[in-house]
């Protein structure tokens, strides 16, 4: 299920939507069905920096490591 953000054309709010099938969001202040999608900063983000799960060497717990005793 994608995540997107939208501004409503009639107040202004703006929210983020989860989109399921071909469900059409609504603004979630006033009712509106009349908005623009505008890309996340998340989405624009991703990437730029590494994935900590993978960037940082894993740890196994078979002893201690150097210099410990």
């Amino acid at each position: 299920m994608p995540l997107y953000e939208y501004i409503c054309k009639q107040c202004g709010h703006k929210f983020e939507s989860l989109i399921v099938g071909s469900r059409q969001p609504v603004c979630p202040s006033c009712l509106s069905g009349e908005l623009d999608q505008v890309f996340s900063s998340f989405s624009t983000s991703s990437g730029s920096k590494g994935n900590g799960a993978h960037s940082s060497p894993a740890r196994g717990g078979c002893g201690p490591g150097p210099g410990g005793g």
